[in-house]
């Protein structure tokens, strides 16, 4: 960038994204109409694969890369700015804005939009799951089951969260896991295990207390049993959980060894069932805007 352009701004725009009442296209536009900024708008179409957006990237030479969408926008994003010194920023545009929750970021378009204009930046941690890039939470089992109901349902956000789990809760089996744990192994029956990068998921449920993207460590949450009273405590008064059902390590890296296959999910994205999860930390992986 030439030192007397103004920066450049360019927006991964998912027009698939969750919130269809906002036209974040034109916001971006009427926002930035009268500030001494560049803007370039990249719209990602059906099979669009990160090797493009790449491509984008490099051509461009932005200043700031800012994922408009949800969750699995700002994983494909941050996918493309791993390990290097582009600033990321997110416009929540999704029906699930996690890592946009976990930031601060305001949830309004105009006070998202705001916040691109932060001159401080930060260097966050990211896991890596089964060849899969997590930048806010992953997990096997119950919670990975609800996501496959609540992905094809039409009610959104906590109520249709609460919904989905509902129906999960009556008929979910506990598994038999075997965890190494950095160099510990446990065995552990669980309704679900969860690799935390973040404390809440995009629901705003708050299953890792301890969480932190700065640190050099993510959290494996144990959820050895799930009841509605710890549902509750996720999502709304987000009080201490009862030991006996929720234990929390620390860790760099884990490998979850279930006996029979069980569902999982990456950053809200439902990935199947599996019997094997490894997952180590990537450390300084992504600059983003603090």
């Amino acid at each position: 960038m030439n030192n007397h352009e103004p920066p450049l701004l360019l927006f991964i725009i998912n027009p698939g994204s969750g919130k269809a009442s906002v036209d974040w296209s034109a916001a971006i536009d009427d926002f930035f109409s009268t500030r001494p900024f560049q803007i370039e708008k990249f719209f990602l179409e059906k099979g669009c694969n990160i090797t493009t957006i790449k491509d984008k990237i490099n051509a461009s030479a932005p200043h700031k890369v800012i994922a408009v969408g949800g969750d699995g926008t700002v994983k494909l994003v941050a996918e493309c700015l791993l390990h290097t010194d582009i600033i990321m920023g997110i416009l929540p545009a999704g029906s699930a804005n996690g890592l946009a929750k976990e930031l601060g970021i305001p949830p309004s378009p105009e006070g998202a939009l705001a916040y691109l204009l932060q001159t401080g930046t930060e260097r966050i941690h990211l896991i890596r799951i089964n060849d899969q890039l997590c930048v806010h939470l992953s997990d096997i089992g119950f919670n990975a089951s609800v996501i496959k109901i609540f992905s094809s349902g039409k009610q959104r956000g906590m109520v249709g969260y609460i919904r989905a789990a509902w129906k999960v809760l009556w008929r979910h089996r506990v598994m038999e896991a075997a965890l190494k744990i950095d160099d510990n192994i446990i065995k552990k029956q669980a309704a679900m295990i969860v690799l935390a990068n973040a404390t809440r998921y995009g629901s705003g449920a708050v299953i890792n207390p301890a969480g932190r993207l700065d640190d050099e460590l993510f959290e494996v949450v144990i959820v050895k049993k799930v009841s509605f009273s710890e549902i509750f405590k996720m999502m709304v008064t987000h009080r201490m959980y009862d030991k006996s059902k929720t234990e929390l390590y620390q860790a760099k890296s884990v490998a979850i060894f279930s006996k029979k296959e069980a569902h999982f999910q990456v950053d809200g994205e439902y990935l199947g069932k599996v019997k094997k999860v490894q997952a180590e930390i990537i450390l300084n992986a992504l600059l983003i805007i603090k």
